[in-house]
């Protein structure tokens, strides 16, 4: 059994990993950290969790903890997990991984040196079935040589004064929906690049919605889009074109929500259903497997560069600063 604290009362928590625990029975969250007491004191109690601590520092230094879940704001990923680290602990991050991709490569440089410790970028729809056949299709050669790939996803977040409307904090469109796009487009092909990308801002030099175009390594081309506040209101889907045929996905970053594959070749097509178990689900279990058992697992440190550096490249292509770091205090 897996101990894990949580930094932050965040709200992604309790769906994230909280109930996972109780439904997979393979971690159980011991402790909580906030900046603010009594947020955490009245998150504890609602959860059920038996340890509080006023600091984030004060966590991560408790003896009696195997792991840490970190939900905080983008630009305090890299920091805390370097934290963790230090403190000989495993990390169940959130995506994105980190502010950058150069402090991408100080992470994973650290965790290369901790060898026992397992790091883990928090792309759950990745370890759900439908994330796999999905690869599985592709890689197969049953669509043909791959032509075009188009990955969307938008939702409203039209609370402006959230975390992910906030530069210092490493916030922005492509920071938080559009990681899932660019991370799935790594997945269905290796070695994409950024040929433009055109943001809508919602402060100076914070995208709520980005559209970004890429070439692909055999001649491609790909389209990623996302917002959190645009006149595409809702939007989850993902197609490959190839040259023998089309695979079209609806919701493939939650799928447990509901979500519809079709696979077209020639005159046929067929349907795909997957398990609606939950992703998070899946992901704690690898989490924990990687933790007790030493097994392998796909959103690594060293993985997490790779989408960062895409992150980032975005970002200059739509004249937009590079996302820093926000100051732990």
């Amino acid at each position: 059994m897996v101990r894990i604290g949580i930094l932050g009362a965040a709200r992604i928590a309790p769906s994230a990993l909280i109930r996972p625990t109780h439904r997979t029975g393979r971690a159980t969250v011991t402790a909580v950290a906030a900046r603010d007491r009594s947020k955490a004191d009245a998150f504890a109690r609602k959860h059920k969790i038996p340890r509080v601590y006023d600091s984030y520092t004060a966590l991560v230094d408790d003896p009696d903890l195997d792991a840490v879940y970190i939900p905080l704001p983008n630009g305090l990923h890299g920091h805390w997990t370097l934290e963790a680290l230090r403190a000989g602990k495993h990390v169940l991050c959130e995506k994105p991984f980190t502010a950058n991709a150069d402090e991408a490569r100080v992470v994973a440089e650290a965790d290369a040196a901790h060898p026992g410790l397992v790091v883990m970028e928090a792309f759950h729809y990745q370890y759900h079935p439908l994330a796999h056949r999905l690869v599985e299709i592709v890689q197969s050669g049953e669509l043909g040589i791959i032509e075009s790939i188009d990955i969307a996803f938008s939702a409203p977040l039209a609370k402006r004064g959230d975390i992910r409307y906030q530069l210092d904090l490493a916030g922005g469109a492509i920071m938080d929906m559009g990681c899932y796009p660019i991370s799935l487009l790594r997945l269905l092909a290796a070695g994409p690049r950024v040929i433009s990308a055109t943001a809508k801002l919602s402060s100076p030099g914070v995208d709520r919605a980005m559209d970004a175009r890429f070439s692909l390594p055999e001649g491609g081309t790909a389209r990623i889009r996302c917002s959190m506040f645009s006149t595409s209101v809702l939007r989850m889907h993902a197609k490959v074109t190839g040259s023998l045929g089309t695979l079209s996905v609806f919701n493939p970053f939650a799928p447990h929500f509901g979500h519809r594959v079709k696979v077209t070749t020639g005159t046929d097509t067929r349907k795909e259903r997957f398990s609606r178990r939950a992703t998070y689900d899946y992901q704690l279990e690898a989490f924990a497997h990687a933790v007790e058992d030493g097994a392998s697992f796909p959103t690594t440190a060293t993985d997490a560069i790779r989408t960062m550096e895409l992150i980032d490249a975005t970002y200059v292509a739509a004249g937009l600063p590079l996302r820093q770091p926000t100051v732990a205090s």
